[in-house]
């Protein structure tokens, strides 16, 4: 095949141009969450816009359908780490949108198309982590009070020690549930939004990879890695942990995340979400399999990347996890690993702003995607629309 075939600077014939791509109000860059929830809000406001969604994989690429299906604001040590890099206001209205954004999540799609359950949240703590333990007993009033007045839901937070020996895990003496977080089927959830959107008309255009915009009196023109040439009165750029390769100066990051799932087990003792270590570790089951994912902090400049795949320091650390402390001296077989890339920052509140005439970026989730994205993506169209 000649390598050169989509180096013209327009190779979209005359049909193309006209059936496909002619008068795009929207286009939106990425279908994860944020970009299919501002597709749908858009057209659910204003029906008769031309919204179309520009996708470089097949599927949605990046983390909406590679991570671990956990519908979480935040776990207490995750949210104390917060608490010593942000204001308190800071921290309890991120909180605050990631719930809102798990209830819009939950209305738009429907608890059993996404496979929804609230089995709660728990957070492990090793005696190495007495000291942590404790400083999390001493806040848990106060974390209480906060979420009572956010969700109206009593004691979210409670400390459940006996538990842990229930749950069959090793070496774990301290357990802590939050009874808010539930967890959800990510392929199902991303299918469901996708249905939605094309119900309502959005236009999808998949394996289209975008290298540039070019502004000009009638809007934007979007520059594909074809040739191609779109063009769109408004853009909206929702590729999280991508964003820097469009726009190089935007204060987001990718982080690497690397996911292992076993095969079917029996009697698995537990089920729910649970979280170690501030966050950094987690997992859950589903279909009587537990997905275990994590430990980029052991490797930050490595895992601070782009690109897919995984490595032996962490698939060690995830195996290790496993076999020792969650299902120790029980046989396990590995059924697959996967990668998927987050969109992280010194900052965890989203980014959404224009970074230039009628492009707007909605990126930087902070690995709450699921939480917040529904919320962001609303409020993206909600921008757009009164531009």
């Amino acid at each position: 095949m000649d390598k050169n075939i989509f180096q013209s600077p327009d190779t979209l014939s005359y049909w193309e141009r006209e059936t496909f791509f002619q008068h795009l109000d929207v286009a939106i860059v990425g279908s994860g969450i944020v970009g299919l929830s501002a597709a749908i809000a858009l057209k659910e406001q204003q029906p008769a816009l031309h919204v179309a969604v520009l996708e470089r994989g097949v599927l949605p690429f990046g983390a909406s359908t590679r991570n671990a299906g956990f519908a979480c604001f935040g776990s207490m040590t995750e949210l104390l780490d917060d608490l010593t890099r942000h204001t308190e206001a800071e921290v309890w209205l991120l909180v605050e949108r990631r719930w809102r954004g798990l209830q819009r999540l939950r209305e738009r799609i429907g608890d059993q198309r996404m496979e929804y359950e609230m089995l709660g949240g728990y957070e492990l703590f090793t005696p190495d982590d007495e000291a942590l333990f404790q400083q999390c007993r001493a806040a848990l009033p106060d974390f209480n009070r906060i979420i009572n007045a956010m969700t109206g839901q009593r004691s979210a937070f409670e400390i459940i020690d006996k538990r842990a020996g229930q749950f069959g895990f090793k070496g774990v003496n301290h357990l802590i549930v939050n009874r808010l977080e539930g967890q959800l089927h990510a392929g199902k959830m991303m299918a469901a939004l996708m249905q939605i959107a094309a119900a309502r008309g959005v236009r999808f255009f998949n394996g289209l990879q975008v290298t540039a915009f070019e502004h000009n009196t009638n809007g934007v023109r979007i520059h594909s890695v074809e040739g191609w040439q779109i063009a769109a009165r408004k853009v909206l750029v929702a590729t999280n942990g991508f964003a820097q390769q469009l726009f190089p100066e935007l204060a987001v990051l990718p982080a690497r995340n690397q996911v292992l799932i076993t095969k079917p087990l029996a009697n698995l003792k537990f089920a729910g979400s649970f979280h170690y270590d501030r966050g950094y570790y987690y997992f859950r089951t589903i279909h009587n399999r537990v997905l275990l994912g994590g430990g980029r902090n052991l490797a930050p400049n490595t895992e601070q990347t782009d690109e897919f795949g995984t490595t032996d320091l962490i698939k060690g650390a995830l195996l290790r996890l496993l076999q020792q402390v969650i299902l120790p001296g029980q046989p396990v077989e590995i059924d697959n690993w996967w990668s998927g890339i987050l969109g992280i920052g010194n900052q965890k509140t989203p980014i959404l702003k224009e970074v230039a005439p009628n492009i707007l970026v909605a990126v930087r989730m902070g690995g709450m995607g699921i939480a917040i994205g529904s919320l962001v993506g609303d409020e993206a169209a909600e921008r757009i629309l009164q531009a």
